[in-house]
């Protein structure tokens, strides 16, 4: 199996003064049910994860939506530009506070494939630390969402960028293979685990997912296939 997604990251938050946001969200997802959905920020920033040509069925109808925009809005907000500048300085200089605030509390969240995250956490621990920053994720099947909570937005930026970096290269090299675990009992599986465990020390770049039932191991796919190879054999 091959990493084929790509994350992401999406603000909607043009159509905040004609929709709820919320509701375009499940729209969205109604759409396009082969993607995989973050959890919507308050700043509008939804993360996507999902195949190129799904993205791009996403991207073309949220064009749409964008073009059937209520006209009445647009020459509203013109008529009323230039009486209105005043308050609007005002308001730009609160927002301007707010958001000095906000950036010191700055939020991303990016959605991940958990077996790419935890071959990260395993072999690329440092992708997921930096000074200032917590990094956190939480697993929910197949998709992981690592939430960044910085100190501030540049530190913030800095640590999303080396996540989706070191995301997008493990997805080029990275391969998935699954071992059932078909020894009957429980004794005969425990000895398929340890089989593997002992063959982990010739291949301690792989990285194997204990389940119930199988073991799904994780590496490049040299390192794949010669594992799997010997626990056949």
């Amino acid at each position: 199996q091959a990493f084929l997604g790509v994350t992401s990251t999406l603000n909607v938050a043009v159509f905040r003064h004609h929709l709820v946001l919320e509701d375009l969200v499940e729209e969205m997802k109604q759409q396009s049910p082969a993607l995989t959905f973050g959890p919507l920020q308050r700043d509008g920033r939804i993360a996507v994860q999902g195949s190129f040509p799904a993205l791009r069925v996403l991207r073309d109808f949220l064009l749409l939506k964008a073009k059937s925009l209520p006209e009445e809005h647009k020459r509203e907000r013109k008529s009323h530009q230039r009486p209105r500048r005043k308050l609007q300085e005002h308001r730009g200089a609160a927002e301007a506070r707010n958001s000095t605030r906000d950036a010191q509390r700055e939020k991303r969240v990016l959605v991940l494939d958990t077996d790419i995250y935890h071959y990260m956490k395993s072999f690329h621990p440092k992708a997921l630390q930096r000074n200032g920053v917590v990094i956190s994720g939480v697993t929910d099947g197949d998709i992981t969402t690592v939430c960044i909570d910085s100190a501030g937005d540049v530190q913030g930026l800095k640590a999303k960028e080396m996540i989706e970096g070191c995301s997008v290269q493990l997805q080029k090299i990275l391969r998935k293979e699954r071992i059932s675990l078909k020894e009957p009992g429980r004794a005969g599986q425990q000895r398929h685990r340890q089989l593997c465990e002992k063959l982990k020390a010739r291949y301690p770049r792989v990285l194997i997912i204990p389940y119930d039932t199988h073991l799904d191991v994780v590496g490049t796919s040299a390192d794949v296939f010669g594992f799997t190879e010997e626990v056949k054999r």
